[in-house]
């Protein structure tokens, strides 16, 4: 028999008719099935080996970076220009035939001691090549835009599978209990390609997804607080619902001595509750001071909005989020890197806008000792064509693409891997998602052939069955 008439249990299948019994208990079944071992305090909060690295923050390029006019320097794209070496037919993915050859319409230059080339399009991280470790011959099974952000952010093709935050939330869980552990920050025009299903936590249990936060609204997140039109519903209320709420639970727990699901679930419905108190103050970035919001770009209205989500990046991942994703451009055909029309007008805008922040992202984290135990990491899900498509635009390639990593564990100045002559395939040091994602959990104290989920009886993981750890990039 139950402890009251109106346990928790009996009120949802009452008013539910039983389908809310059910989903109640198909939850607490998730979450014990995605029960782990806690980080060890002897592994430096890692959950197989020491930890390097306690946050990250992920800068994503959507649409797809042209290699070789940012970051792959191809002196032979210019003896070659205008001569038609190219596919014969048509690659999957590619949107037109292959034109061209076509030289990088951008002026490249070494910098740094490591003499890393980077091109005109990126003056300001130019100057932190010293910090960064390049992945040179990224690849990817794909040249088609969702497809290849689902690859590059759940190790899969196809939706229905964890993205990386969600699976170092589910293997590590929080650093703090008043802000969401995974965070997304995307670009203030739209979401990117797949929507909210980058952010998925799939079959994992759903706390572990992102949570998304508008940066430019009024509210960057909705629905925290009450309208104020609802008079009523103010603190008062909020402590009275809270407490009939933590009434039900306990009398469910205690209905149920032996099953301790229940107190993990508990502290996920609080956690709104607590970002009532913490929320507001992690967002207000008008306590930055001036120096500081020039630095990320603020002043300029090209630069403000990537600028301001990569300070709050940074003020989230201080205050204890784990792990940050700050996304450039939304899906479509404009305002984002898939350069299909000019490379030549269509590249520096976009690059502008994230060039400043990025730099100023990586001097704050140094000066206040973040870049100690945090990794930033740059990508995108795929590069594009050395041909042109047209007459100076630049078609998909899942061929090449660069990848940096800057901060905690990383060996600084170096690079790993290269393309061909051209920058059209990966050559030598080949690295896919696998190996990217495989590098980040082991930084991370996580060992990636042991982060697994069973689920239709397959004990998945986010490297699927591939992936090596990089130690060519790692101190």
């Amino acid at each position: 028999m139950n402890p009251s008439p109106f346990s928790r249990r009996d009120f949802l299948w009452q008013a539910g008719g039983g389908f809310a019994g059910i989903a109640l208990s198909q939850l607490l079944m998730s979450d014990a099935a995605g029960a782990l071992p806690s980080p060890r305090p002897d592994f430096n909060g890692g959950l197989h080996h020491p930890a390097k690295v306690k946050r990250i923050i992920q800068l994503f390029m959507n649409g797809g970076v042209s290699q070789m006019d940012t970051f792959d320097h191809k002196p032979e794209l210019a003896r070659l220009h205008g001569q038609k070496i190219g596919p014969k037919e048509k690659p999957e993915g590619q949107t037109g035939e292959c034109g061209a050859v076509m030289k990088s319409p951008f002026e490249f230059k070494q910098h740094g001691q490591s003499g890393r080339w980077v091109s005109s399009v990126f003056p300001h991280q130019a100057k932190w090549v010293d910090e960064m470790a390049f992945l040179m011959a990224m690849t990817t099974k794909t040249s088609v835009h969702g497809p290849g952000s689902y690859m590059m952010n759940t190790g899969f093709l196809l939706p229905g599978f964890p993205c990386m935050g969600a699976w170092i939330s589910y293997g590590l869980g929080s650093l703090t209990d008043n802000l969401p552990t995974f965070v997304v920050l995307p670009d203030s025009r739209g979401l990117p390609y797949n929507q909210k299903g980058n952010f998925s936590a799939a079959f994992l249990p759903s706390k572990h997804q992102g949570t998304i936060i508008n940066a430019s609204a009024a509210q960057p997140v909705p629905n925290l607080f009450a309208d104020k039109k609802y008079a009523f519903a103010g603190k008062e209320a909020d402590a009275a619902s809270l407490a009939l709420l933590q009434k039900m639970n306990r009398q469910h727990a205690s209905a149920h001595p032996d099953d301790s699901r229940l107190e993990a679930r508990i502290a996920s419905y609080e956690l709104a509750a607590k970002m009532q108190l913490s929320a507001p103050e992690a967002f207000d970035l008008s306590k930055e001071t001036a120096a500081t919001r020039t630095a990320y770009g603020f002043d300029n209205p090209v630069t403000e909005d990537f600028g301001r989500r990569c300070l709050l990046a940074r003020r989230l991942i201080e205050r204890g989020s784990r792990i940050v994703q700050v996304w450039s451009g939304p899906q479509g055909a404009v305002n984002n890197w898939d350069n299909h029309g000019n490379i030549v007008t269509e590249l520096p805008p976009i690059a502008t806008s994230v060039d400043l922040p990025i730099a100023g992202l990586l001097g704050d984290l140094k000066s206040r000792g973040l870049l100690t135990d945090t990794l930033v990491v740059f990508t995108t899900e795929f590069g594009r064509t050395p041909f042109a498509q047209g007459s100076q635009g630049r078609d998909h390639n899942g061929n090449s693409f660069v990848t940096w990593l800057a901060g905690a564990g990383i060996k600084a100045g170096t690079a790993h891997g290269s393309s061909d002559d051209l920058g059209f395939k990966a050559a030598t040091g080949v690295t896919y998602c696998y190996d990217l994602h495989a590098t980040i959990l082991h930084l991370m104290g996580i060992d990636h052939e042991k982060l697994t989920f069973r689920t239709s009886g397959v004990d998945r993981r986010l490297t699927d069955v591939h992936g090596h750890v990089v130690p060519e990039i790692l101190t």
